[in-house]
């Protein structure tokens, strides 16, 4: 397991020293969320900001990020789901014309077959 760690640089100017966290069991935080959470913080009326302040901020901006990429990526899925299947108006079909009462084109009357085959 990698303990997250910072540094510092020494005071004659050298080498940086190691710094770890004093609570290891917390994840690691780049520099810009630990600055967008100190803003948020301050924002929101906080004057001092303390540690355990600063990861719940930062879990928190994390969870609204990873929202927020679900919804796009499910409202993007939607939008191509909709625009492959057009959104035609569907009308009833016309109903069919009556049978008509003479028999087929050339107007004769339609006669039963005399003779039928068994097979």
């Amino acid at each position: 397991m990698l303990i997250p760690q910072a540094g510092v640089l020494d005071p004659d100017g050298h080498a940086y020293l190691p710094v770890p966290y004093r609570t290891p069991s917390r994840p690691p935080i780049s520099v810009w969320e630990q600055r967008a959470a100190i803003t948020w913080l301050r924002e929101s009326g906080r004057a001092q900001v303390d540690e355990n302040a600063l990861f719940a901020m930062v879990e928190q901006m994390r969870q609204i990020t990873d929202t927020a990429a679900a919804k796009t990526r499910r409202a993007r899925r939607e939008v191509e789901r909709r625009s492959a299947t057009p959104a035609t108006r569907r009308t009833p079909p016309a109903p069919l014309p009556p049978p008509a009462a003479e028999g087929p084109a050339g107007g004769e009357p339609v006669r039963p077959f005399e003779v039928i085959e068994q097979w």
